[in-house]
């Protein structure tokens, strides 16, 4: 019995210690901001048994020994492992990896190890994104990519965005890749839908697009769904935005003291309207609401996900008369079924655009800065309400606030962009996939003015409708083969096979008439029409191969090639190749690197090429222009002539990439950063060539390969991050050079002038020429202002008339005592030096922060807003300098130390472009800053997974030394040779907004 006892006792003892070992816990996992991680999984180590996070981070794990050992870990966060102890409630936060965030690199038709990647690659994630509220995608790679300049226009405008600078004539924008659909911007995808953003440098990682990739590649990936109970998130900002800058101007008593010395006194004309003053800058400008709201919905099992969204974004310019609204859908959803997958990523928007409108060829800023101070805004005693210049007033300049609100101009836009694709894993390691993708897009441009008439200067009879509709699509129809295996556990090799067929068509209709009865009527009629149409279609058909091979991923080659056939060429030189070869070493995994601060130590080497055929369809054949008129018998009478000469030997731009990398990381990813060379030369550039009036061309062109160009440059990036602790930062920052320089012009040809039209005395100034950088400004260099007779005589010889004392010295550069045309030398380079950027992100518990800093370096403006301030070639309004202009008297400068011209002086002061108008463009941007406070606790908690709130601030700081209203100056006309034009474009506004991020 004593010994039965003993096993009884001995049995009970044993239990009571394994039950005391054996225990529950439980916890909260968070991530670095005390935000819950639902789906985060705990695992006891060596053993089956794990838990994962509630929906609220909440998890329990049972049959827990005090010996066990438990790691938390969670997708793109750095796993943690904690010792059970005594403890039963353990509450884990789980900091970002900076390491897995870009383990895994999406590339061309696929996606990489960034261990792996041999190419230049700059990648901007969601989080990045979502630190600048920003009402374009485009927008969000200022900055922040090296190599990448992104120049925003106005409301509803696509950004302008180059890639290493330029390296063609024409169309210089990258291809834009979204989910896998080629297409041409992302003006009609939501920031909020995007994971990562991709940039493609390089032609180790372009040219498997071909044709298409000439201008480098950004690659778009949406969010998608994930595994776990369904999320809902809502996003929302409100604020407004303005432009505080104005052009300093003369107000009314300056203005009439200055026409007096012009010859004419407007005393008893100011008199009529009650010598008021008018500042039209402060009318046109004004406080511009913006709104944008987001919801979106994914979820996802082990076999599907999916993701749904949806955005409102509205957008009151900061000029009057401008606004855009976006509405966009997408839906992403992917479905596996033992071998096979198939899935769909759909995003169509519906957007609505009130463009700036202009009027006579002048933008409504050069309006306001020319009209008379003296007149009012509005008269209701004139036809339409308005008050402008007459006669009387001896200018032209027309009512700026009437251009922009008399009538109406709108344009709609309706875009589908998406793909439907399936996959079927043929063998381990063997799949095959097919895709269609589509881009679709319609367009209506209305607009409608009422007659008018609000001085003797300007008016309108009529009531006038102008409509144009447009509508165009591509079809992308794909077949791949892929095949990956790894052989003895060190060698990798991937390959991919692929066939890809584009098609494409598109209408453009466009249609006018007038109404000479009432103002109530906007529609299209037979009275007065006019009608014109056009309509395309083109082709390309590529054959792609690609192979990848590392050994342990130590040493990496990676080769593809690409055979394109494009419509656009004639039957001579249809077909392109293109390839791209490179090298790889992962220092850092060698065994001598073991015990190393570096994580990461890899160099890099590619070469190969890519084309271009981004020019008009049939730009090889000959066109007749039908709109033209011969005088015919006294009578005008109705013909054609030539619009453009055949040119059957048309062949493919092409571009031979070199670059050489090093990435580095030390200290496990706390110190990382990357250094970048390339030289590529870009040869057969296409170009429009203007035809000699002597073949009978109406302004006709003829298209050819006519130039070969040189482009180099470097890229920095660095960073640093610390995720440890109630206080945690990062900083990055990025630099990048870009020079170009014309190499080589087709035979024959020695220069090209090209730009925007010619204004007001100022002529195309943009120039091609061999040795120079592409489109710089060609011009007349000045020294200074004549400030007597003798002096003009000593350059001029005595007895000329036209230069007199007052006026501008120009150099000489020939000595032939003449200025003309051979007197133009280079006065400015419209493209950076470099562009950096730099952001600081931080986090103290509840509180985070980022700020945003940009800038580019180098760069020169041509400011034609000068022209209109300080031109005095007649009377306008124009700027305060002009009261200290040169005074002449007995044919001596008056006032010597003047630096501008006498008013009405020489044509010669203002008839040619000259470098009195070309100023530096560097600028520093405080780009954003912001400051977001997360609210959680057991009230908060209960009902939501995330509540932030944050305050932001776009461009509150600039620091330039360029006069004008803003430096980040678009496209004149959207090409790269009007580039760095300033004709009174649309200037950046500042902005405060604030936000609200909730997800339940």
């Amino acid at each position: 019995m004593k010994f039965k006892f003993a096993i009884i006792a001995l049995v009970m003892i044993c239990s009571h210690n394994v039950m005391a070992q054996s225990k529950t816990i439980q916890g909260v996992v968070t991530d670095a901001t005390g935000q819950p991680l639902p789906g985060a999984s705990i695992n006891v180590q060596g053993t089956t048994n794990s838990a994962s996070t509630d929906f609220d981070g909440k998890y329990s794990l049972k049959d827990v020994k005090s010996t066990d050992k438990i790691t938390f870990s969670f997708v793109g966060t750095i796993s943690q492992t904690i010792t059970a102890g005594n403890q039963t409630s353990i509450n884990v936060k789980l900091v970002e990896s900076t390491q897995s965030l870009t383990e895994v690199v999406v590339v061309a038709y696929g996606s990489q190890k960034r261990s792996k990647v041999t190419g230049a690659i700059s990648v901007v994630g969601a989080k990045e994104i979502a630190a600048v509220p920003i009402t374009n995608a485009e927008s969000a790679l200022q900055g922040r990519a090296a190599g990448v300049t992104v120049i925003n226009g106005a409301p509803g405008s696509s950004p302008t965005v180059s890639i290493r600078g330029l390296s063609t004539m024409g169309n210089s924008s990258p291809l834009y890749v979204i989910d896998g659909v080629l297409t041409g911007n992302l003006s009609g995808l939501s920031p909020n839908d995007i994971e990562t953003i991709s940039v493609l440098k390089d032609a180790s990682t372009t040219a498997l697009y071909g044709s298409k990739a000439f201008n480098g590649v950004i690659i778009v990936t949406t969010k998608k769904g994930k595994k776990g109970a369904g999320v809902l998130t809502f996003n929302t900002y409100i604020g407004s935005q303005s432009v505080s800058k104005r052009y300093d101007v003369m107000d009314t008593t300056q203005y009439l003291k200055y026409a007096k010395d012009l010859g004419s006194d407007l005393t008893a004309r100011a008199a009529e309207f009650g010598n008021i003053n008018t500042n039209w800058q402060d009318q046109i400008f004004q406080s511009g609401l913006m709104q944008d709201y987001n919801l979106s919905f994914s979820n996802g099992t082990d076999t599907s996900s999916s993701r749904y969204s949806a955005e409102i974004l509205k957008q009151e310019g900061s000029i009057i008369g401008t606004a855009f609204e976006r509405y966009s859908f997408r839906a992403n959803n992917t479905q596996t079924l033992g071998k096979i997958t198939v899935g769909s990523n759909v995003g169509i928007s519906f957007s609505k655009t009130n463009p700036e409108r202009s009027a006579g060829g002048r933008t409504l800023l050069e309006h306001a800065i020319k009209m008379a101070p003296y007149l009012p805004i509005y008269n209701a005693n004139n036809l339409g309400g308005y008050q402008g210049p007459s006669t009387i007033d001896g200018q032209d300049s027309e009512n700026p606030v009437r251009v922009a609100n008399l009538g109406s101009q709108v344009i709609n836009n309706v875009s589908i962009i998406g793909n439907i694709f399936g996959e079927y894993d043929i063998n381990k390691g063997l799949k095959f996939r097919s895709q269609v993708s589509l881009d679709y897009y319609t367009s209506k441009n209305h607009t409608f003015v009422p007659s008018f008439k609000d001085g003797s200067a300007h008016s309108q009879g009529f009531s006038t409708t102008n409509e144009g509709n447009q509508y165009g699509q591509t079809i992308v129809f794909n077949n791949s083969l892929q095949y990956k295996t790894t052989i003895a556990d060190k060698h990798n090799i991937e390959a991919i096979g692929m066939i890809e067929k584009l098609t494409g068509k598109g209408q453009n209709i466009n249609a006018g008439s007038r109404y000479y009865i009432s103002d109530e009527i906007d529609q299209l009629r037979l009275q007065d029409a006019n009608l014109n149409s056009s309509s395309y279609e083109e082709n390309n058909l590529g054959y792609i191969a690609r192979v990848n091979y590392d050994y342990d991923e130590k040493y990496l080659v990676a080769v593809s090639g690409r055979r394109d056939g494009s419509s656009r060429f004639g039957a001579n030189n249809r077909w392109g190749n293109f390839y791209s070869v490179a090298l790889g070493w992962n220092i850092a995994k060698e065994d001598f690197m073991k015990n190393s601060v570096f994580s990461t130590l890899k160099l890099r080497a590619s070469s190969g090429t890519t084309g271009n055929d981004r020019i008009g369809n049939y730009q090889y054949s000959a066109t007749l222009v039908s709109n033209y008129y011969y005088p015919i018998a006294g009578a005008a009478a109705a013909g054609v002539s030539t619009g453009g000469a055949a040119n059957p030997d048309l062949k493919w731009e092409s571009k031979n990439d070199r670059n050489f990398g090093l990435d580095f990381g030390l200290y496990d990813e706390k110190f990382t950063g990357a250094i970048e060379y390339f030289n590529n030369k870009a040869s057969d550039i296409l170009f429009q060539v203007p035809l000699p009036a002597s073949v009978g061309s109406a302004n006709g062109t003829q298209t050819v390969n006519i130039a070969d160009v040189n482009t180099n440059g470097f890229e920095l990036s660095l960073g640093y991050n610390d995720r440890e602790g109630d206080f945690t930062w990062s900083a990055t920052a990025n630099l990048g050079t870009s020079n170009n320089e014309v190499i080589s012009l087709a035979p024959g040809v020695t220069s090209v002038l090209a730009g925007p039209g010619p204004r007001a005395g100022l002529e195309n100034f943009s120039r091609l020429e061999v040795g120079q950088p592409l489109f710089y400004f060609y011009g007349i260099e000045t020294n200074g202002i004549y400030k007597n007779q003798a002096e003009v005589d000593a350059v001029f010889g005595p007895g000329q008339t036209a230069i007199k004392p007052g006026d501008i010295r120009f150099v000489d550069q020939d000595g032939n005592k003449t200025i003309n045309a051979n007197d133009k030398t280079n006065i400015g380079n419209p493209y950076p030096d470099f562009t950096y950027g730099l952001n600081l992100t931080a986090a103290y518990k509840k509180f985070d922060f980022n700020c945003f800093i940009t800038g580019v370096q180098g760069n020169d403006i041509f400011n034609a807003n000068v022209f209109d301030l300080q031109g005095m070639q007649r009377l306008f309004n124009a700027s305060t300098d002009v009261i200290g202009r040169s005074i002449v008297a007995n044919g001596v400068v008056t006032n010597p130390s003047a630096t501008l011209p006498r008013a009405l002086g020489a044509s010669q002061n203002w008839a040619s472009a000259s470098d009195r108008y070309v100023e530096d463009g560097s600028y520093a941007r405080l780009k954003n800053i912001t400051v977001g406070y997360t609210l959680n606790g057991t009230t908060f908690d209960k009902y939501f997974s995330k509540l932030r709130m944050y305050v932001s601030a776009q461009n509150l700081i600039t620091i330039t030394n360029y006069s004008g209203l803003d430096p980040e100056v678009a496209r004149a006309d959207g090409n790269a040779n009007s580039a760095g034009i300033d004709l009174g474009r649309y200037p950046q506004p500042k902005s405060v907004i604030f936000g609200l991020d909730v997800t339940f």
